[in-house]
């Protein structure tokens, strides 16, 4: 059995101070497929010492530097993408055919290749030269779910800006992260500039946050742990920077193409097993098209295959483990308990499957504003269906939540359709099913966290800003 023992620091493989570890299973068959070492916050602080060793050098570093080792990542992700995407299936059980767990994390870098090539870190407002500067040595604590693009997206900011990085991968997900950090070691990135420590949120996580040789946490997870880093990082007063919970609404107002958003929001809203913090689980449709609307669900939902991730065919995987399995059940519970009607799906596994944490894809309709299934993020296949009667309470509905990551609106009549989405309170608002893009800026409102990632709000949160007076000549071409 593979055993994945040691974490990456300084530019090499190293054995943890202390003897700590996990088993990996298979959330397709249940099966222990490896182990993986649990680090300690002596393992922390060891990253710590060897990511300030080389912030000098590395934040003098030119632009044109940054984006040649840019290129070089690009280059050993893409010769390695069929190995990592194995790794993500194995471990979280997306379906190998879900390519863009992977080619996410090229995009990321090639984005921020292309942002690097015009920004300027050096500009002038009126007499001062304003300087954006690395902020020093970053956490990073990426979540489970997209275990690749979400490092990918954090650590593209982070070195872009000349920071150097800690990182803590999910303990669910660590062989991916490994992955990742053996490219990152092939493509030549320097001794000390990327750390990788393996383990669970309240050892290596909280050391992370309360060490005061890192100047900023940048996480992303549930809100629940997003106010623990921020408790836990306040008291050396770094910058934290958060993407939290979602719990998305989805408007389809009455002069949508029902079937075109039927079908991408049958699409969206299960893709990756509805493990995505935007996925738009929560579909608002007036009520007299709500019956309509419920059977163009179930019938796209039927075009669902779920089954063995490691089958080219199969566009839906289990969900990440048996915790996630038991939460998912419970919500399924709850509905049915709380008075929702059960469309197509329900509690227990798919017909004919008797191991793997495999979920029914799930709708419920006659859903209220009220029940559990309409507040609480599940972070599994389960749809719910809310109706309203006009348009002020369907935009009262979708911004009726704690939450406000993504939102999503179907609309036939482009004015009505962006006035609608302008007054959503979500930090990314999806129209008619546009894919979006990754050099907008990605980020929540409410308790959906605080900060933004990717593109040019991406790097500058890895920044700190500097006003310097008294000199007129022209600014630095940084």
């Amino acid at each position: 059995m593979k055993h994945y023992g040691k974490f990456y620091i300084g530019g090499e493989w190293v054995d943890p101070v202390q003897s700590r570890t996990v088993e990996l299973i298979n959330p397709a068959t249940e099966e222990t497929f490896a182990t993986a070492a649990l680090g300690s916050e002596d393992d922390v602080d060891r990253a710590v010492t060897a990511a300030k060793k080389a912030l000098p050098g590395f934040s003098a570093t030119s632009k044109q530097e940054r984006i040649a080792l840019f290129e070089r990542i690009v280059e050993v992700v893409e010769a390695r993408q069929e190995q990592i995407m194995a790794g993500i299936t194995r471990e979280l059980g997306a379906p190998c055919s879900m390519k863009e767990q992977v080619r996410g994390t090229m995009t990321v870098f090639r984005t921020a290749i292309a942002l690097l090539k015009d920004y300027s870190f050096e500009t002038r407002l009126g007499n001062a030269i304003l300087r954006r500067e690395p902020i020093g040595v970053v956490g990073l604590i990426t979540a489970w779910n997209w275990p690749v693009q979400s490092l990918a997206i954090k650590l593209a900011s982070a070195l872009g800006a000349g920071n150097t990085v800690v990182l803590k991968p999910s303990e669910f997900t660590p062989s991916s992260a490994i992955h990742l950090a053996e490219a990152l070691h092939e493509a030549g990135v320097p001794p000390g500039v990327f750390n990788l420590v393996n383990g669970d949120g309240p050892t290596v996580g909280n050391a992370i946050c309360r060490h005061p040789g890192i100047a900023m946490v940048s996480m992303t997870g549930s809100t629940k742990s997003g106010i623990l880093v921020a408790e836990a990082a306040a008291k050396t007063v770094k910058r934290v920077c958060q993407e939290l919970g979602g719990k998305s609404a989805n408007l389809i107002l009455p002069d949508a193409d029902l079937a075109g958003a039927a079908r991408s929001s049958v699409a969206r809203g299960f893709a990756n097993t509805s493990q995505s913090c935007h996925a738009p689980t929560r579909i608002l449709v007036h009520k007299d098209q709500k019956d309509a609307f419920v059977k163009l669900l179930a019938e796209e939902t039927g075009k669902l295959r779920v089954g063995d991730p490691m089958d080219p065919a199969t566009t839906m995987g289990p969900v990440v483990n048996k915790s996630q399995f038991e939460r998912v059940q419970r919500y399924i519970e709850s509905a049915i308990g709380e008075g929702a009607t059960l469309v197509c799906g329900g509690p227990g596994r798919p017909h004919g499957m008797t191991q793997g944490y495999f979920v029914q894809p799930t709708i419920f309709s006659d859903v209220t504003p009220d029940m559990t299934i309409a507040r609480e993020e599940i972070f599994g296949p389960v749809l719910a269906v809310l109706t309203y009667a006009d348009e002020d309470e369907a935009v009262a509905l979708a911004n009726g939540t704690p939450f406000g990551l993504g939102a999503y609106v179907f609309s036939g009549d482009n004015k009505k359709g962006r006035a609608v989405c302008e007054r959503l309170q979500a930090g990314r608002v999806f129209y008619n099913g546009d894919p979006g893009d990754l050099s907008a800026p990605m980020g929540g409102y409410k308790q959906s966290g605080n900060g933004r990632e990717v593109g040019v709000f991406g790097l500058e949160e890895y920044c700190e800003v500097k006003a310097i007076f008294g000199f007129q000549e022209p600014v630095a071409a940084l």
